[in-house]
């Protein structure tokens, strides 16, 4: 029997009906049994769901933005299905299910959950109108809702998988599905032993896919991208990128844990462990190789930029003339991982401790008012970490040059600054 194989097609590759267009033709000629589709939200509709989110938070009327939302995938519905189709009784009916959802009480208190609720409606819609496109011209698949196969904890909005019993799920449920059709599925979603939604943080869709696939034993992996494969830069910011043929896992994780952003940082462990390769592909141009993932790839020492967006840069200073210690280290550890929010670069000095943090709605706040009963608290909000692994003169002089560095920190492999952000 032909080993299962995992495609993830993130939002780009969905955003409009050009883009399910092209989708379906790479489908076209690889469609076949024991393929697992996994799609992300359309577009910038998990923006959008935050957006409307915040707006609720805030009190403010959030109608609107729900009508501008509904409206943009009514459009591409519009676009792709004749007038009768089913689909559009199916787009109403979330959307009804989303406002009778918005309409129940929320509060920084039950945020997390209230998030994990009302955001995975984007995967939820995006999957939907994708599988009746692709059965409208005759690729036929089935939709399954990754919340059945994905079984978490209920830390909302960060949840971890219980790899036991989400293997089941799959062995179980959809296993002898994909013996006679391909399925599709959602990313970024699952539920917790309640039964309730949970989400695996933003941009999780590789994570699902990893998941799908160390649970089915599978073959590979392929992401399909809006670029060539991985880069040693984003090509939206750095010119004259270079593209990966192939990386080893080790390296592929260590781009992801400083934030290069073209894979999920939780998706190589999995696919590693299991020594299943992760593709990664241009949905622009299916043909071309992209870059392979693997065990066995010789290790390339090129410069490699990562920068990070929308950082804060908190400092913390004793207040009562001692020296920086472990269990102040170990208290500043215990809140965040109570806040979830993650270090993406720390330095301590005699008196203080500084860490750089994602900026995200209420944590900040947050962390002052645990944190000033033992430290001063100082901040800077939007900011830039940068981060070049393999460093040279030429990438670092380029790179920091008529920024403001706030914070540098050099290893033998790996250079990073904190800057301000440059004034055009």
């Amino acid at each position: 029997m032909a080993k299962t194989i995992v495609y993830k097609f993130g939002g780009a590759s969905v955003k409009d009906s050009a883009a399910l267009k092209n989708l379906s033709d790479i489908l076209r000629n690889r469609l076949r049994n024991n393929l697992v589709i996994v799609v992300s939200a359309m577009g910038k509709s998990t923006n959008s769901l935050e957006g409307i989110l915040a707006r609720k938070l805030e009190g403010g009327n959030f109608s609107r933005d729900c009508a501008i939302l509904n409206q943009y995938h009514l459009e591409i519905c519009e676009s792709l299905f004749p007038a009768d189709h089913v689909i559009f009784a199916q787009l109403d009916n979330y959307f009804i299910q989303l406002e009778n959802d918005l309409a129940k009480p929320l509060s920084r208190e039950n945020y997390d959950e209230y998030y994990d609720r009302i955001v995975g409606y984007g995967e939820l819609i995006s999957s939907r109108i994708v599988m009746e496109y692709l059965c409208l011209v005759g690729l036929v698949v089935l939709w399954q809702d990754a919340r059945e196969l994905i079984r978490t904890n209920s830390d909302f909005r960060f949840a971890k998988i219980d790899f036991e019993k989400t293997r089941a799920n799959c062995q179980n449920k959809l296993k002898p599905i994909l013996e006679k059709y391909p399925v599709l599925t959602q990313g970024f979603i699952g539920s917790d032993s309640n039964g309730r939604s949970t989400t695996l943080g933003r941009e999780g869709s590789d994570f699902t896919a990893a998941i799908l696939a160390t649970s089915l034993d599978a073959g590979s992996v392929t992401i399909w991208k809006d670029v060539p494969g991985v880069l040693n830069a984003d090509p939206k910011i750095f010119p004259d990128t270079e593209l990966f043929t192939e990386l080893d896992y080790r390296q592929a994780a260590e781009m992801t844990y400083y934030g290069a952003s073209v894979i999920h940082p939780k998706t190589i462990k999995p696919l590693a462990n299991a020594g299943i390769p992760l593709f990664v592909k241009s949905f622009l141009n299916p043909e071309a190789d992209g870059t392979k993932i693997h065990g066995a790839a010789e290790p390339n020492f090129i410069p490699t930029i990562v920068l990070k967006k929308d950082q804060i840069l908190v400092s913390l200073k004793v207040t009562d003339f001692t020296f920086i210690e472990e269990k102040h280290i170990h208290l500043v550890y215990e809140q965040l991982q109570f806040l979830k929010l993650r270090v993406n670069m720390l330095q301590t000095s005699a008196i203080s401790i500084s860490i750089v943090i994602d900026s995200q709605l209420f944590k900040l706040e947050q962390l002052i008012e645990k944190m000033r009963g033992d430290f001063e608290v100082r901040y800077n909000e939007g900011l830039e970490l940068l981060t070049i692994l393999h460093p040279d003169e030429d990438s670092i002089s380029d790179n920091i040059f008529g920024h403001e560095i706030l914070l540098e920190q050099t290893t033998r492999n790996t250079f990073q600054v904190v800057r301000k952000v440059r004034i055009s």
